[in-house]
């Protein structure tokens, strides 16, 4: 019998597509809570990308950091309770008239959900979509294919490094 190996493209099995890792933070709704949170992840690492739900009694505070592990040992080491998901994050064409418009078209094309989604910035002032979708290894197959970007965690660590050095 042979064995069949698959070649190692996006169009094959052996594709494993590129992802940040995003912290959800539950936090009490009490004055001070999110600047300790804030100073705790900005002590670890950059803060690339947040987004706040937040209800009377809580909050829940999503966050992206150029330095994942950095941030996840700062998260434990003040007690903060947390759970980790790995989200795609598609930069933002300049020159496309309504990319995420490609973007919802496209996923909805192949009937791909999307769960949650926020922008956010890279520098210098580029703009990248944070996306929470049912299928994340057929969504960026596809939007792969329609000719967009996706970030992985080296190249938000990449976008920060040369910011810090300047500023030393």
């Amino acid at each position: 019998m042979e064995e069949t190996v698959p070649p190692a493209t996006m169009d094959a099995a052996g594709f494993e597509p590129v992802f940040v890792r995003q912290f959800t933070v539950f936090l009490e709704n009490r004055v001070g809570r999110l600047q300790l949170l804030v100073s705790a992840l900005e002590a670890a690492g950059k803060i690339v990308a947040m987004s706040i739900a937040e209800t009377a009694d809580a909050a829940l505070i999503r966050v992206i950091c150029a330095q994942a592990d950095a941030a996840r040992q700062a998260l434990k080491g003040d007690g903060f309770s947390f759970t980790e998901s790995d989200l795609l994050a598609i930069e933002l064409p300049p020159r496309t008239k309504h990319p995420m418009v490609a973007i919802c078209a496209a996923l909805l094309s192949a009937e791909i959900s999307i769960s949650y989604a926020y922008t956010f910035l890279l520098p210098p002032r580029r703009p990248a979509l944070a996306l929470c979708s049912d299928d994340p290894v057929l969504a960026s197959q596809i939007l792969i294919r329609k000719g967009f970007v996706i970030l992985g965690e080296s190249d938000l660590s990449e976008q920060t490094d040369g910011e810090e050095s300047s500023s030393n």
